[in-house]
């Protein structure tokens, strides 16, 4: 849950993502755009977790007749399906027209996510930061990379404190180990006794 007000808002364009990023745009090829789709989908999850984003990943649905819809996977990630007849462009679009009259924008920035060079201009005509896809790509494999990295330092500081013990002195330890061992000591001064 992000800890108050996400960082930023990222607008994602979801099949534009999924063709530009090679091992997606196999995946389709090979088992499905719903494979490719649901891939993206745990990809991001990670990620904006991790960056404290608010993410809206979007998918054209205007080849078919059916109305939009918003499926809430997370408090971090939404995944928005655009009305019958309208493209992921336009959807994208106008939440830029919408976030520049949004008082939001002055403690959060609006990020999109699109290769189309079209679509890049006209959200930063709006005043929206923009990436690539591929530049995307890169950012997540960054953010792994360090969460990774600081997995493995909490790991590393962890091992050595897992018992109660190790987080002693070493004359109580020695203590302990005595009194395990079942070897009688001074209890003034500790020695063997």
């Amino acid at each position: 849950m992000p800890s108050s007000t996400p960082d930023a808002l990222l607008l994602v364009d979801g099949y534009n993502v999924i063709g530009t990023w090679h091992h997606l745009a196999r995946l389709r090829d090979c088992d499905g755009l719903e494979a490719a789709r649901q891939q993206l989908v745990d990809t991001l999850l990670e990620y904006t977790a991790s960056q404290n984003y608010e993410t809206q990943l979007i998918f054209d649905s205007h080849y078919q007749d059916t109305p939009g819809n918003r499926d809430v996977v997370t408090s971090y990630l939404t995944i928005c399906y655009t009305d019958y007849r309208q493209s992921a462009d336009a959807y994208i679009e106008k939440a830029c027209a919408l976030y520049r009259n949004d008082i939001r924008k002055f403690n959060q920035r609006l990020i999109v996510a699109t290769s189309d060079r079209a679509q890049q201009l006209t959200v930063m005509g709006y005043g929206a930061e923009w990436i690539s896809a591929q530049r995307l790509w890169v950012e997540v494999e960054l953010a792994g990379q360090r969460v990774q990295r600081k997995q493995r330092t909490l790991q590393q500081r962890q091992s050595p404190k897992r018992f109660l013990s190790s987080s002693l002195d070493p004359v109580a330890q020695q203590r302990l180990a005595q009194m395990r061992y079942g070897i009688k000591t001074n209890s003034s001064d500790g020695s063997l006794g």
